[in-house]
């Protein structure tokens, strides 16, 4: 009897303690979440710089925040530094030692093999974001009543006109590509588009010529802002268009 009772004492114990180890393996623990978001670090424009070559990135004169919200700052921040950077790198990786190594782009877009994808590409993109860079500014206003304005009148009829071609040409295109006004060798204006990172000065160019505004239609220039929305993101390039600028390239082109 005392066996027994010894024997049921033990196990009410046993009974106990495992009744204790499984409430502590199954109990729930509250973690606190964080109570505030991760702030994205912005950086600083000055601070891109390209690896050792020929080409380095157009310097801006602005902040990456100072085009918002027509141009959101991670955008800004992501389209310079990374994507304008990359093409800037690979341009001078893939250039190393060849005869085009010295020339100017200008030079190296008219001559490069079309048929050369890494250097047509890397070419193409430093070309064509050196001057979409160029041709943005926080500072935008009223357009400059200058020579350019009255050759686009001319070729136009009238500003409003070439806004509307001109973004009928841009909504037009599918998948990366760009939208350009040119001066095409007669000195005349014209509203063009090319695919990837080709652009009016090369060999291949449909509609050739010197480019004179740029407007990048490729996703990382605006899904961060607007999303699947592209038109709106056009609209807003007219709110940041440095004309002045843009008359300064255009009277360059017309002593080409």
């Amino acid at each position: 009897m005392k066996k027994n009772s010894l024997l049921l004492l033990n196990l009410f114990l046993l009974t106990l303690l495992l009744s204790c180890n499984n409430k502590k393996l199954t109990e729930v623990v509250e973690v606190p979440l964080p109570t505030a978001q991760e702030k994205i670090a912005i950086g600083h424009p000055d601070d891109v710089k390209a690896i050792e070559g020929v080409f380095q990135v157009e310097k801006l004169p602005y902040f990456y925040n100072d085009l918002a919200p027509n141009v959101s700052t991670l955008t800004m921040e992501m389209h310079y530094s990374k994507h304008y950077l990359t093409y800037t790198n690979n341009l001078n990786k893939a250039l190393a030692g060849t005869d085009l190594e010295n020339l100017t782009i200008e030079d190296v877009l008219a001559k490069l093999d079309p048929n050369n994808i890494e250097i047509k590409n890397n070419a193409g993109g430093y070309y064509n974001h050196s001057l979409y860079f160029k041709c943005i500014t926080p500072k935008a206003g009223e357009v400059v009543k200058d020579s350019l304005t009255s050759a686009i009148t001319k070729k136009f009829g009238s500003f409003d006109n070439f806004k509307t071609v001109f973004k009928e040409e841009a909504a037009n295109q599918f998948g990366s590509a760009w939208t350009w006004l040119i001066v095409d060798k007669y000195g005349n204006l014209q509203i063009t588009s090319t695919q990837n990172q080709d652009n009016p000065l090369m060999q291949n160019a449909a509609v050739p010529g010197t480019p004179i505004l740029a407007l990048d239609l490729w996703e990382h220039a605006y899904y961060l802002g607007y999303q699947y929305k592209r038109k709106n993101y056009v609209d807003a390039f007219f709110d940041v268009i440095n004309w002045e600028k843009v008359g300064e390239i255009y009277e360059e082109a017309l002593k080409k």
